[in-house]
């Protein structure tokens, strides 16, 4: 991935470092994270605090073309980040309601989804979306989508028993059950190549607002602290339960759209993927976990919930610029 530009003082300060080569941190760089921070009035909705995270996250995939491995483990670039996910988290547990499981932690997991009334993107597209608004629709899909599964099966070598066994089964069709061109990430490159857009990952980096990242970061977050298993868990199993329905609905779009399988494959391969999954995500892996650590059960909960907060955030506010007749993007694409 391509480095993004700099939205304020501490993705330039991240970004100037990380380009630096140096791997001694400048002084400023805390002083310029904190303050930044300090000065957010939502670290959630913050393009500068997101972005900056979400390039820290990046050096754990892909990495960052011109930036040397080594900052992955840099013991320095780690506290920055650190400093950063606290506030991300503290933000994330205060804006997120905490859901209590009254009977099993699966019935839990589909009352919570039942009870999602928000907006629906997906209905948008379905019936009135133009091709332009379908093809935005895809570039703010692509932060995430082009890296599909990946944030989750951080949680693979952090559970034991049937968890583990109802993750790697989920994870596996993910990945294209052991066919490359059927990687759900690369279907999905296929449908953005069908619009012309560019498939390469984080080509679209500059064009969007900080809830993709924030969408994104909080998988990351979630998947990548051993102390947050329950959570990344209940938030694959919220997605999960979440897109089967939204993913017809997008493919009908797309038909409407007068547009061909290409287009729709990805969508279509969700519809009857995700029926399974959903069941397999709330009771094999997140009913299992729970037994198997059920002091994880709120987490498992709050995962889910935040799952269905910030996503409805973001594909909300999609949504309310189309309806708006404004682009959701911070930039035209060519």
């Amino acid at each position: 991935m391509a480095m993004p530009e700099a939205r304020g003082p501490a993705s330039a300060a991240l970004n100037t470092w990380l380009g630096s080569g140096s791997g001694q941190r400048p002084a400023s760089v805390m002083h310029d994270v904190r303050r930044a921070i300090d000065d957010s009035e939502s670290v959630l909705d913050d393009d500068d605090i997101q972005l900056a995270l979400f390039v820290l996250y990046e050096l754990h995939y892909g990495g960052v073309a011109g930036v040397d491995e080594t900052f992955e483990w840099n013991p320095e670039l780690l506290e920055v980040r650190a400093e950063i996910e606290r506030s991300f988290e503290a933000e994330l547990r205060r804006e997120v309601s905490q859901p209590h499981a009254v009977r099993g932690v699966s019935e839990a997991l589909f009352e919570l989804v039942r009870g999602d009334d928000g907006p629906s993107l997906s209905r948008f597209v379905e019936s009135e979306a133009s091709l332009e608004q379908y093809r935005e629709v895809l570039v703010n899909r692509s932060i995430y989508t082009l890296k599909e599964a990946d944030p989750h099966s951080w949680a693979i070598p952090r559970l034991h028993r049937g968890a583990k066994a109802a993750l790697v089964e989920i994870q596996a069709d993910e990945y294209g059950g052991g066919r490359p061109d059927r990687l759900h990430a690369t279907i999905f490159a296929r449908c953005m190549e069908e619009r012309g857009l560019d498939s390469s990952y984080g080509a679209y980096a500059d064009h969007v607002h900080a809830n993709v990242f924030a969408s994104l970061n909080t998988m990351s977050l979630f998947g990548l602290h051993r102390r947050l298993r329950g959570a990344i868990v209940g938030h694959l199993a919220a997605y999960e339960m979440t897109s089967s329905l939204p993913c017809r609905a997008y493919a009908n779009g797309i038909r409407r759209l007068g547009l061909g399988p290409e287009a729709s494959d990805y969508f279509d391969e969700h519809v009857e993927a995700d029926a399974v999954h959903e069941q397999i995500a709330a009771r094999d892996l997140a009913g299992a976990l729970a037994t198997d650590e059920p002091e994880l059960v709120d987490d498992i909960l709050f995962g889910a919930a935040a799952c269905l907060t910030v996503d409805g955030n973001l594909w909300g506010s999609v949504l309310k610029a189309f309806t708006e007749g404004r682009s959701s993007l911070r930039m035209a694409v060519a």
